[in-house]
């Protein structure tokens, strides 16, 4: 075959468009275990190594701080962890404790610092990261393996109720900015997600329940028979019951993965995430209470609102409004804070209904919000009545009166 320029050459623009598709496969699991870091429990060492290569594998790991008040042995556990399985597993760095929380979202130098620590320790493309803590070190942490060398293995090892079966198990990674919600961030699988019950034990109060809240958002845009489940075990949850936990994240995390898997738009190209039913106003009411209120407790809050405005619409009864709400109740939940009457005016820098505003300006596109129309069956809208929003918010400050 030849190449040829005439003298006759056409105008450049004539060319037609060269059509490029790309079909990529992502493939991880998310492993259930207790005492990961027990070296008689190989299941970390052995995930690391079933990538079919012989080499020791380099890595860091990064400890989320509030953890090693109730176990202060961790940071030495992982380094034992790591000499016992010296065949597979070299780390690089002393394991790095650093702030959790939503700080760890709020500030960017701790991403800066781990960029700077992934270069100190000469990490590579097939080097590993491991990230062991709640949803927000999990966000900080995928989010600056997602950026270095384009591309870090993470191993997410979540330990709150929240990260294990929901932000934990799923393909975002984020920091906050400019007063907004996962305003940077990436879309990164992970390599793998490694669950450790035990890790639940050390959680208080506030984040035992927290996290319920995504349980409940996924039952009740996703699977009846689990919202009834979690109604049912309400007042056993509340209680610290493990084994019912236990089964209540393993049904959230299969409901999440399988959305993520097969809900047409992994990576959210379009305006539509049912997943954040609640979440609108759930993000403003963290950054209304400057996140002194838990993501789980905002979620909780947000699912009551956006059910309570399906009722008002007509979309959802009466006594099913009452059953999620008191269902909310009967966990531990607050349904109304003085935050969520911020709606007088609505373009107001600290009105809640900003929120949505931001909401639509995350996805991009038309307005998308998620309400009910049944029990364990979503239905998206892209126009709301904010007075009708108001009146709901009148009706859950005033729920028990």
């Amino acid at each position: 075959m030849t190449f040829s320029i005439s003298s006759n050459t056409q105008k450049s623009n004539s060319f037609p468009a060269i059509q490029q598709q790309i079909p990529v496969t992502f493939k991880y699991a998310v492993h259930f275990t207790q005492d990961i870091f027990n070296i008689k429990n190989p299941l970390l060492a052995q995930t690391i190594a079933a990538d079919g290569t012989a080499t020791v594998k380099k890595a860091i790991a990064v400890v989320d701080s509030g953890l090693l008040c109730h176990c202060p042995q961790l940071l030495n556990q992982i380094k034992d962890y790591a000499q016992w399985y010296h065949q597979d597993i070299r780390l690089s760095l002393d394991p790095i404790p650093v702030t959790g929380g939503e700080q760890a979202k709020n500030e960017a130098k701790f991403v800066e610092n781990l960029h700077a620590w992934i270069e100190r320790a000469h990490l590579c493309r097939h080097s590993y990261i491991l990230a062991i803590g709640g949803g927000a070190i999990l966000d900080m942490v995928g989010y600056a393996a997602a950026t270095a060398h384009r591309g870090i293995r993470l191993i997410r090892i979540p330990t709150t109720v929240l990260a294990q079966n929901d932000s934990g198990v799923g393909v975002k990674n984020g920091i906050n900015a400019f007063n907004k919600k996962n305003f940077l961030g990436t879309f990164a699988p992970p390599y793998a997600v490694i669950n450790d019950c035990n890790f639940l034990t050390t959680l208080d109060e506030r984040d035992w329940r927290s996290g319920i809240a995504e349980a409940v958002k996924v039952a009740l845009i996703k699977d009846r028979a689990f919202f009834e489940e979690i109604k049912t075990y309400a007042e056993q949850l509340a209680e610290r019951n493990l084994v019912i936990m236990q089964k209540i994240i393993y049904r959230c995390a299969q409901l999440h993965l399988a959305h993520i898997a097969k809900g047409g738009d992994p990576f959210e190209m379009g305006s539509s995430r049912p997943l954040d039913f609640g979440h609108w106003a759930a993000h403003r009411l963290e950054y209304l209470t400057d996140y002194q209120l838990r993501h789980g407790e905002a979620v909780a809050i947000g699912i009551a609102l956006d059910s309570t405005y399906s009722y008002l619409l007509g979309l959802l009864s009466w006594k099913k409004c009452q059953q999620i709400i008191n269902t909310l109740k009967t966990l531990g939940f607050e349904i109304s804070i003085p935050q969520l009457a911020l709606n007088k005016e609505t373009d107001s820098s600290i009105s809640l209904f900003q929120g949505l505003k931001e909401f639509q300006e995350h996805l991009g596109g038309e307005l998308t919000i998620t309400l009910l129309q049944d029990i364990g069956q979503g239905l998206e809208v892209h126009e709301v009545d904010i007075s009708l929003y108001k009146r709901a918010v009148s009706l859950l400050q005033n729920w028990d009166n």
